[in-house]
């Protein structure tokens, strides 16, 4: 009796599913589907109250698209849409979300789909920090929208399971959409909070940067004004005080003794302890990725 319930159940979604693909035009007026999957409410009642089974169907589908030998480049707007009836159907289901996240890449406007499905990720599954951590890094790499993703990754910040590196990329999200005030203000509620001896010690440590950044930006704007009266940029920082009249009377000191440097490789003012500036980096491989994402990006926008 189990085994011939199993197989009505599946006859019938398998029937609801059949009749959706045939029934289907090529382009519903005024849908943003790819014409390949069907509406997901039209679908959910024709499924006959079965949607997670329905919803396993489009599911495989999309795996299917990553698996192929082509791969999945170029076809983000057919997982997406797929990804929209899965989640529809089940919007409990877990890691197809963060698929999204992970496959929707080719240009902006798939990256800005993704996030969709992540925002109904983190409906879902409230208590789950990878799906803010998904969308907060799309905001951050792909979308350059820093306000963006500290805003969604803070509240990660109290989930269980969030890996320890988060709150300090946090800080240094906040340098940019809230400045360096309020990266030392949520660095300090850090420290108030900390378990141990350990994390206290690597939240100053992330303090002591923002002071350097802080000094580092008092020569930035020095440097402006030597390049604006000179029509040539420094040779060493050393410059700004030796030039007659000084830009500055004396340099700021680094707050640990050490010198302030101008970088060889980005040609930015910064202190020989520390070696770079406060902020997220980006290494040589993630910006040739994000090269070819922005030219993507522009020519959707020109087919469009």
């Amino acid at each position: 009796m189990r085994v011939l319930k199993g197989m009505l159940i599946a006859a019938a979604v398998a029937a609801a599913i059949a009749v959706s693909q045939v029934w289907l035009p090529e382009e519903p007026v005024g849908s943003t589907q790819t014409g390949i999957t069907p509406d997901p409410e039209w679908l959910r009642l024709a499924s006959f109250g079965f949607d997670s089974l329905a919803a396993d169907y489009y599911w495989i589908q999309a795996i299917q698209i990553v698996g192929d030998a082509d791969g999945a480049a170029g076809r983000s707007r057919e997982i997406g849409d797929l990804l929209e009836v899965v989640t529809r159907l089940d919007p409990w289901v877990d890691h197809p979300y963060r698929f999204a996240a992970v496959w929707m890449l080719d240009d902006e406007a798939a990256v800005r789909q993704a996030n969709g499905l992540l925002r109904r990720g983190i409906e879902a599954h409230p208590d789950d920090w990878r799906n803010r951590f998904y969308l907060g890094f799309n905001h951050f790499f792909y979308l350059g929208e820093r306000e963006e993703a500290a805003a969604v990754l803070e509240p990660a910040l109290a989930l269980e399971g969030r890996p320890g590196y988060l709150d300090l990329l946090v800080a240094r999200l906040k340098v940019e959409s809230g400045g360096l005030d309020a990266a030392a203000a949520f660095l300090g509620e850090l420290i108030r909070q900390a378990p141990n001896e350990r994390a206290q010690a690597a939240y100053r440590e992330s303090l002591y940067e923002i002071e350097v950044e802080r000094r580092a930006r008092i020569l930035d704007l020095a440097r402006e004004r030597f390049v604006e009266r000179h029509r040539r940029d420094i040779q060493s920082v050393g410059d700004l005080v030796r030039v007659d009249p000084p830009i500055l009377r004396r340099l700021p000191p680094e707050p640990r003794g050490g010198k302030w440097i101008v970088d060889e490789f980005s040609g930015s003012i910064v202190s020989s302890i520390v070696g770079h500036r406060y902020d997220v980096k980006v290494d040589g491989t993630n910006r040739e990725l994000l090269r070819k994402f922005r030219e993507n990006s522009r020519s959707s926008e020109g087919n469009s």
